[in-house]
């Protein structure tokens, strides 16, 4: 019966809760541990906490001050860029100014130059006219004047009298030609 007793006091005994001297002990051992802790590890850990928020901090405040700046040159950047593109423009617009008047110019020297060539044309051709008009006046009148001296049968030489008379003739000639037309 006595192990009956024993075996009834275990069993009441609850598993989960400890004895109370182990109860003190592990208590002072928790307060103990906690207590170096808390005086030697926590201080550390705290500093090394605080300066790892610092750095973060600064890394924050440092890139926020970077994509500011970067944000000012991209501005920069993007006026010069619409500037650059604007004197582009305006110098395309420059040299098409230039195109037309360089254009017109060539144009009108072209023109003169036309004009020269047609008036030193017709001037040749009125010369060359005047004198194949002179050289077959002389012809007709020699051909003229060697049929007739065949014709009558004596030599009509006499120079001024065949030149008038052939002179004379040929303006006739000209004069009915003139007023067909």
């Amino acid at each position: 019966m006595s192990q009956l007793l024993t075996v009834a006091a275990e069993e009441m005994e609850n598993p989960l809760i400890p004895p109370i001297p182990e109860l003190v002990i592990g208590l002072i051992a928790f307060l103990i541990v906690f207590g170096f802790l808390a005086k030697k590890l926590l201080p550390n850990i705290n500093k090394v906490l605080d300066e790892r928020r610092e750095a973060i901090e600064g890394g924050i405040e440092k890139a926020d001050a970077a994509q500011t700046e970067a944000q000012s040159v991209l501005e920069q950047y993007k006026a010069q860029l619409a500037e650059a593109r604007h004197e582009a423009a305006r110098m395309r617009q420059e040299a098409q100014e230039q195109g037309v008047v360089i254009i017109q110019e060539m144009r009108a020297e072209g023109q003169r130059q036309r004009e020269e060539i047609i008036a030193a044309g017709h001037a040749q051709i009125e010369a060359d006219r005047k004198a194949a008009s002179s050289a077959l006046r002389q012809d007709v009148g020699t051909l003229a004047t060697a049929l007739a001296g065949k014709l009558v049968g004596e030599s009509l030489e006499d120079h001024a009298r065949q030149s008038g008379t052939v002179d004379r003739f040929l303006d006739e000639l000209e004069a009915k030609a003139e007023a067909v037309r």
